[in-house]
């Protein structure tokens, strides 16, 4: 049988436009007109005053703690269930993560763990330095308490909204809320430019400071001066020309997206032991992924009984992410858990969500799923 992926790229038919332009005028290196661009298609599109592009969101985590002077043996607050590229960073700049559990209502950063965690921190004479909080699977944080409780306490807030782009919190675009915004566009990503990410920031000195340490540090002297340690994380021009033509298409791709959730939903949602992740007051989710909750105190399937059957039907699927406080290399580093992550871990499924999922892959991957509750 055919493969379904998971989410796969979904070209729009502008990026070789971009890309050839990019070509007939022999801009390959990589800063060039359609970086220049593609950094303000996603100022004008977010809101954000001033925008920088890199070849990573990992590279985007690490260029905002280093400008939010994160140093080794710092703090820095992160939520717990979240990809890896969230927490590396921390560790890169020899720093110690705080991992956060989720609540129930977003399944990102609890907003009171957050504050139990700071005034645990500062008690033991270790304020952190920054808070990373993530909009998981493209669904808003509790964005507006959890930014109270950082200027409460004078924390700078990084907002990893790599899975987000195009979400929304009482209509501000997710990014703009803190400190600094993370994008992806990685190639599952809601866009993509094959690899790359993104700074989003009203303070334009940061994104001075991160295009700088991006393109290696290099002094304004006629021969090559480092007076900072610098690294090579910059976005290529023809990689934001893919970027450029993407951005064409973006509201179209959210609107799949959130059809294929509303398919998902409205065809299994009263199926007993199915549950899904809805939108929050205020709330509006580009739906990246469409994930459900495979609760077997309410059948008798789980969670891995789906997942083994969709790779016997070359349906690619992935659980939940593994909490960071779960994982083997963390687990030597504070936490606060309440157990919603590890049991969102336990019993999540992320179904197959492209923008590109034709309507028959979706009814496919559905009566795998209602061939175990007959």
């Amino acid at each position: 049988m055919e493969k379904i992926w998971l989410s796969s790229p979904h070209m729009g038919g502008e990026e070789q436009k971009f890309v050839k332009e990019a070509f007939d005028l022999n801009w390959i290196a990589p800063l060039g007109p359609h970086l220049k661009g593609f950094e303000e298609d996603l100022c004008n599109y977010t809101g954000a005053k001033h925008a920088a592009a890199f070849n990573s969101g990992t590279a985007a985590i690490h260029l905002s703690l280093i400008m939010l002077g994160v140093k080794n043996d710092d703090e820095v607050i992160s939520s717990s269930f979240t990809f890896a590229a969230t927490s590396n960073p921390i560790i890169y700049q020899g720093a110690t993560p705080v991992l956060i559990d989720s609540d129930y209502e977003t399944w990102n950063m609890d907003p009171v763990l957050l504050e139990k965690a700071i005034e645990d921190r500062i008690k033991q004479g270790k304020k952190p330095k920054a808070i990373i909080t993530v909009h998981l699977y493209g669904m808003p944080a509790k964005i507006d308490k959890i930014m109270e409780i950082a200027r409460k306490y004078a924390i700078p807030v990084i907002e990893d909204a790599a899975e987000a782009l195009g979400s929304k919190f009482n209509g501000k675009a997710l990014g703009t809320f803190g400190d600094i915004g993370i994008l992806s566009f990685n190639g599952n990503k809601i866009i993509t430019t094959s690899g790359g990410g993104a700074i989003l920031s009203n303070n334009e000195g940061y994104i001075k400071q991160a295009k700088f340490l991006s393109e290696q540090a290099r002094d304004p002297a006629p021969h090559y001066q480092h007076t900072q340690l610098g690294y090579n994380y910059r976005l290529s021009n023809v990689c934001a020309a893919i970027g450029r033509g993407q951005m064409k298409v973006l509201d179209e791709r959210i609107k799949r997206r959130r059809e294929i959730f509303e398919i998902y939903y409205k065809t299994l949602n009263g199926i007993d032991g199915i549950e899904f992740l809805q939108e929050p007051e205020g709330a509006f989710s580009n739906r990246w992924l469409t994930c459900i909750i495979v609760n077997p105190e309410k059948s008798d399937i789980n969670r891995e009984d789906i997942r083994k059957k969709f790779e016997q039907e070359n349906i690619d699927c992935r659980p939940l992410w593994k909490p960071m406080h779960l994982q083997p290399v963390y687990a030597e580093y504070p936490a606060y858990i309440n157990g919603i992550s590890e049991e969102l871990f336990n019993k999540g499924l992320c179904l197959p969500s492209g923008s590109n999922l034709p309507d028959s892959d979706i009814e496919r991957i559905i009566t795998v799923i209602k061939s175990f509750y007959k």
